[in-house]
């Protein structure tokens, strides 16, 4: 995969079951990225699984995790002919922060009827579109690691949010790292909250699914995410990321609570 910055920060030493790591900087903001936590538990969880694919993966996060020494400990729940299901948990100074389970299967072979009612966010090219820095992104870190390509720039950074919780963007690896399976948990968290463009500011995420749909096609991600329900300081937030062939390769839905 070379020398990109995604695959230095999830490296893991050891053959498992139980991984001795440290969490690296950069990969969020006041706290770490619930995606990117949620993708280095993916990336223990393959290496126990015959199958090479996640196809759905599910986190529960516990408490806020911060950069440093942590462990991972994984469990190959149980594998059978097409599909495999573990689970991880990500533990910090002693306390666990992240359990997640997760399908695994063999996508190269899979076969089977299809039907679809929704397609890719119609954006003109990306060289037409506006885009994001990450000075824009408020301090987030993780903002720096991706590029972003909007149609019009996003009320929210104009200070002027729109009041329609939703956005259509092309999304990459600034460094230049093409999107696949491995990536994908961490992309569908890696965006700016569509409840921004109602005057919210800070969030945290409570639980976290991501359905994985095909190996990404290299280039951009077409990607569309939105807000319909806030209740209580609650909220959904839904993802799709579709490759540069108009293929779904992520959706995702996570409950998360407004931070004040």
């Amino acid at each position: 995969m070379g020398d990109f910055e995604f695959d230095a920060a999830t490296a893991l030493d050891g053959e498992g079951p139980s991984y001795d790591l440290r969490i690296p900087g950069g990969w969020g903001a006041e706290t770490v990225n619930g995606g990117f936590m949620l993708a280095l538990l993916t990336r223990a969880m393959d290496a126990v699984t015959p199958f090479p694919d996640p196809i759905v993966i599910s986190g529960l996060y516990l408490r806020p995790a911060q950069p440093g020494p942590a462990q991972i400990r994984t469990e190959l729940i149980r594998a059978g002919r097409t599909t495999a299901f573990a689970q991880a948990s990500l533990w910090r100074e002693g306390k666990e922060s992240l359990r997640a389970s997760a399908a695994f299967s063999d996508l190269s072979t899979a076969s089977g009827p299809g039907f679809t009612v929704g397609a890719a966010p119609a954006l003109p090219p990306p060289d037409e579109c506006v885009g994001m820095e990450p000075a824009s992104a408020r301090g987030i870190s993780i903002a720096e690691r991706f590029e972003y390509r909007y149609a019009e720039t996003p009320g929210w950074i104009q200070g002027s949010p729109t009041g329609e919780p939703s956005a259509e963007f092309y999304m990459r690896f600034r460094d230049g790292r093409e999107p696949d399976m491995a990536s994908l948990p961490l992309i569908v968290d890696a965006a700016s909250p569509a409840v921004l463009e109602i005057g919210i500011e800070r969030v945290t995420t409570i639980e976290l699914t991501v359905h994985l749909r095909a190996r990404p096609a290299p280039g951009w991600l077409r990607c569309r995410t939105a807000t319909r329900f806030l209740s209580d300081g609650y909220h959904e937030e839904d993802f799709e990321a579709w490759d540069s062939a108009g293929t779904l390769v992520a959706q995702s839905r996570q409950l998360a609570i407004v931070l004040r």
